[in-house]
């Protein structure tokens, strides 16, 4: 493995003997369905697996969910919030874990944090050396759902739009209709500029749960041997 950056020190990304897969996607987009359906796919051949995600720091995750409830959190401030997140899930669970030879699972990654970044006017390449203390995926695979499929889905689920997934703090409508979907398109459009910089394998999500997941078992076959 290898990372980004000049990584952590200390760490030889040679001693990581596991592998660690990405599934990149919007709320609304089946990503973490996916992923419980990869996860149990992999035990079921008897690949340990190891499961992290955005927000699931035991340093920062209470503090940065409390902190966005208000609605209030300043740029640079939520992006450092994040950083801190990853940055101990890297450190602390990830890296241990793909050490022991786990297949590392996660339900979003780097690459989210740096288009929501982006879309809101950070620098890129500030953006960019922030996270250069990230592993590089052995595979990333970006499930891509139409901002109007995203809204229905959303709606299905939780009869509300997200305020940050809406993109409300940037000004972008006063409608939060009309705001998820410009502020998705921002995403997205950043998101197309990354699969060409990072590789990503893109699946269509608006297809069936099943179909994805076909989709999705082809490419860790492909990548992975598993």
């Amino acid at each position: 493995m290898r990372f980004y950056g000049d990584g952590i020190p200390g760490v030889h990304p040679e001693e990581l003997t596991g592998r660690l897969i990405v599934m990149e996607g919007a709320d609304g987009s089946g990503r973490s369905t996916q992923m419980d359906i990869l996860r149990d796919a992999l035990e079921n051949k008897g690949h340990a697996t190891v499961n992290v995600g955005l927000r699931r720091s035991t340093l920062v995750s209470d503090e940065l969910k409390e902190a966005k409830q208000g609605n209030v959190l300043g740029e640079i401030t939520r992006s450092l919030f994040y950083a801190t997140d990853f940055a101990d899930q890297l450190e602390n669970r990830i890296i241990p874990a793909l050490k022991a030879g786990f297949i590392v699972l996660a339900d979003r990654y780097i690459y989210t944090l740096m288009a929501r970044d982006i879309a809101r006017g950070a620098d890129r390449g500030w953006v960019r050396s922030l996270y250069g203390i990230a592993l590089v995926p052995d595979l990333v695979v970006y499930v891509k759902v139409s901002p109007a499929q995203l809204i229905e889905r959303n709606l299905r689920k939780n009869a509300t739009l997200d305020y940050w997934e809406s993109g409300m703090d940037l000004g972008l409508s006063r409608d939060s209709f009309d705001s998820f979907i410009s502020y998705q398109r921002l995403i997205q459009k950043e998101f197309a500029l990354m699969q060409a910089e990072y590789g990503f394998s893109t699946v269509n999500g608006n297809l069936t749960v099943r179909s994805v997941a076909k989709e999705i078992s082809l490419r860790v076959v492909d990548i992975l041997g598993v």
